[in-house]
Order: structure tokens, then sequence, then C-alpha cells
């Protein structure tokens, strides 16, 4: 009986792939038997990860990608389609950004930059592979949104509405892509123990070192404890699998029970 999670016959390209969630997918997908290009701004860390793929009996690729630079991304699709030996069929836009700021605080330039990152580095990553996996009739792109794409929150309304046009853009490009086999969701994570939890900027807005951060995550999420990035993995495996072939057009909460409070 055939593994219906199986990813052997996928060819995937993970931007953002350098550090938490990103990374996490990336050797989950090879585990499993999917061939992954990894894509960071810098290379020193996903040329580490490639290799650890490697040496572990995976295939994985690395090369260095601004996602807001389209010229560098107007590049990458025959690249990663050359090293995979075939089109890509899985596109995992999970670069992104986070500055968390009060709205009057918030710079153009920053809103800006959250964009730029955000939205249109995923729209420019989808425009790029796209037209491949219309023309093969096959191909499933996740979008890392946030549940802050779903829901309101305080001291993030840049992100916020990043992440909302995120998802927007997810619902309404799998609505024009399903009759022609694409299959294009958005995980939305809550609270997910990566570094960004504890970051300064963050601390600053909330008033409390990483302690209280963490401490805060803990009493606030009712399974008492941040998401892990291997969860958020498993969920992405589930969204490019055969079991995630009717699930399109969905931006799926793992908050562990956060919206529910």
């Amino acid at each position: 009986m055939s593994d219906i999670f199986s990813l052997s016959n996928v060819r995937a390209v993970i931007t953002g792939a350098s550090r938490g969630i990103g990374s996490a997918i990336a050797e989950e997908f090879a585990k499993r038997g999917a061939s992954v290009v990894l894509l960071a701004r810098s290379t020193s860390e996903i040329d580490l990860l490639a290799e650890t793929i490697n040496s572990n009996g995976g295939r994985a690729f690395a090369r260095s990608l601004d996602v807001t630079d389209a010229d560098q991304v107007a590049k990458i699709e025959s690249w990663a389609s050359d090293v995979l030996n075939g089109p890509v069929s899985v596109l995992i836009n999970n670069a992104g950004i986070y500055i968390p700021n009060r709205f009057m605080d918030y710079s153009a330039l920053e809103w800006e930059h959250i964009f730029d990152v955000n939205v249109f580095g995923a729209v420019r990553m989808t425009n790029a592979f796209l037209p491949k996996m219309i023309e093969a009739g096959d191909g499933k792109i996740i979008n890392m949104s946030s549940t802050a794409g779903k829901y309101g929150s305080m001291n993030q309304s840049a992100y916020n509405a990043s992440k909302h046009a995120l998802v927007g853009i997810t619902r309404c490009l799998a609505l024009e892509t399903a009759a022609q086999g694409i299959r294009v969701n958005a995980i939305c994570p809550g609270f997910v123990d990566t570094d960004l939890l504890t970051s300064s900027a963050l601390g600053e807005i909330l008033g409390t070192d990483e302690a209280g951060i963490r401490s805060m995550i803990d009493q606030r999420t009712p399974i008492g404890r941040a998401v892990t990035v291997s969860e958020v993995a498993a969920l992405a495996v589930y969204l490019a699998s055969a079991g995630g072939d009717a699930m399109t057009g969905i931006a799926l909460t793992l908050a562990g029970g956060l919206i529910l409070i």
C-alpha cells in the first residue's frame, strides 16, 4: 500500500530556507523523498543544510536569492528545473520579515519593505513558477502566512496587513487555477518557537524580556506552549502530498487553540 503522504516524486523550492520554519520544511520534505531547492539571501546556512540533507541520503541544492530582486527571481525557475531534472512541482513561499511597531511609529520605508518581502516576494516567485505548473497541469503553492493574516493584533499593523494580503492572494489564485490542476493554500501559524519570538524589537513593544515573552505565550496558548517548527513542517507535508490533493484556497490555522479564546 502506497504512502499517501510520500513526497518521492516532489521537486520543491523553498524560500527563506536558512532557518526556522523553512529549514524544518526542507528537512522533512527531504526525509519523505522530495528533492529540494533551498533559497535564502545568505548562503552559509543553506549550504550547510544542503550538505546535511545530502549526507543523510537526500537530494538538496542551495542558492542565494533575494525575493525582492526581480532579476534574481526571473532566473531562478530555469536553474531550479535544471538541478532538479524536471519542473518544480511544489513552491513554498516562506521568506518573510517581521517588524513589530505601533501604527503611528511605522515609517513609510518599513511599510514598503515589509510588503516587498512578504507580499511581492511571494508574487514574484509565483509568477516565476506558475506558468510551468499550468503547462504540466499539476503543481502546489504553499504560502506561509500567519494568524496575523486572519485576525487583528496590536503593534504590528504593517505585518498584519502583509499577511492578510497573502491570504487574499492564496484564495483568489486557488480559484483561478483549480481547473488547471494547481492547488494553492496558506499556512497560518500562531506563536512558533523560532528566534522571531524573542527578537529585541518585540520585547521592546511588549515591555518585557525573552523569559517574559515565553511566559506570556505559554499562558495565552491553550495547549500551554508555542507551536514547533516540526508541526508546521508536518502541515506543509500534508498540503504537498497526495493527501492534500482536494485542498485548495484554504488558510489553515495552526495555533494551539489560541484563536478560540
